[in-house]
Order: C-alpha cells, then structure tokens, then sequence
C-alpha cells in the first residue's frame, strides 16, 4: 500500500496521530503538499463522508475521522502556504439567531473542509446581517445557515433578503438544512439549496464552488 492509501486507511479510522505521522513522512519524502491533501486527506473523508450518508457510519465516526483529517491538513498548511495553493472554495456557517445548536452545524462544517473548501465558522445564534457582512469581508461564494428549531427558521428567509439588500444575492449561493428544513421551505424563500445531511451539504457546496470559478 503506498503512503497516500495508508493516510486515506487511518483517516477512515481515525488514527489522527498515524495520520499526523505519514503526512510528514509523505512531505518529507518530497511528495508536493497538493498531492497529499487531494489524493491522500481529503480521499479518505470523501469515503467517510459517503458511508455517513448511507447509515454505514454515524457521529462519532465522523468525528473522529475529521480530527485526524485535521490534524493531517495542519501539518500540510503552512507548505501549501507556501506553495501557493488556494482552497477550492470559501464558506460562512452558523447557525442562525435564536438558536443554539450546533451539533449539526459542526458536522456539515468538517465535510466541507473534507472537499478542500475553506470554511469560516459564526458559531450559534448568528444574526442575519452577521453571515451577509462576513460573506462580503471574506469573499465568500456559499452562506450555510443551519436550523434545528421550528421557531427560528424564519431567519433564513432574512438572511435571503438582507443578501438581496447588500446587493450580493447573485454572487453568493445561500445553503440551508437542519432538522425542521425541508425542499418547499427552501423554495418558498428563494435559497438556492437544501440538503438532508452533512455528506449530501458538501458535495453541493463543492459543485458550487466549482461552478463559479
């Protein structure tokens, strides 16, 4: 098995210090930092990531998983820093005022940076006007707004409206989901994507993302 398959391995199982270990070994060796991220790293959280949508893994797999994965990416940073290379995409998630959960959120964040997107975390209880000035501070391409209360779902359709007041609405995707979210709600405020579940939530951001290069 070569050094990418064994990362990818030990990622899947969350072996974060083996993960931590070959990524260094793989640089050291004079392997380009890309090739590490993109066919070693992120290969293997894609696995998890499709397993976690088909009920073959839950949580806490994902979990640990994401932490040798980041663990893995830490140790890549400051060499792809250096050589330049860019993230695939950027993101702002939170979840949106009012409510406090998070355990989604979380989960859909690690996907995300699972396909080599950049992703900038507002935590909880996110106010509308707090996702719209970060999505235009930091460039980002996609806002997420995640929900687990039927009470504040309403404040995604104030996020799609205080985009359409800053002027950015044609410039940025708005992503929604959560456990009171479905398909009609997301149309009726004019989003531009629901997703059941965290897997799912990446691969349409990274398609996003790919779109609008």
């Amino acid at each position: 098995m070569d050094i990418l398959e064994e990362i990818s391995e030990n990622l899947q199982h969350g072996k974060a210090k083996v993960v931590k270990e070959l990524v260094q070994q793989a640089v050291d060796s004079g392997m380009a930092p890309e090739t590490v991220l993109r066919e070693g790293l992120l290969p293997g959280m894609s696995v998890i990531g499709e397993k976690f949508k088909n009920n073959e893994v839950y949580v806490p797999e994902v979990l640990v998983a994401a932490r040798a994965m980041n663990m893995g990416a830490q140790v890549l940073k400051p060499y792809l820093e250096k050589a330049g290379v860019k993230a695939a995409g950027r993101v702002c998630i939170g979840t949106v005022q009012g409510d406090l959960h998070d355990i989604g959120k979380n989960l859909v964040k690690m996907m995300l940076e699972g396909k080599g997107l950049e992703v900038i975390d507002l935590g909880t209880d996110v106010a509308p006007e707090t996702f719209i000035q970060t999505a235009i501070d930091q460039n980002c391409q996609i806002i997420c707004c995640s929900a687990l209360l039927t009470t504040t779902m309403g404040v995604m359709a104030d996020v799609v409206e205080k985009a359409k007041e800053a002027g950015i609405r044609d410039k940025v995707k708005i992503m929604i989901g959560g456990a009171p979210v479905d398909e009609a709600f997301c149309e009726k405020i004019g989003a531009d994507k629901y997703t059941p579940d965290a897997a799912s939530a990446a691969d349409a951001a990274a398609a996003f993302c790919a779109e609008m290069v």
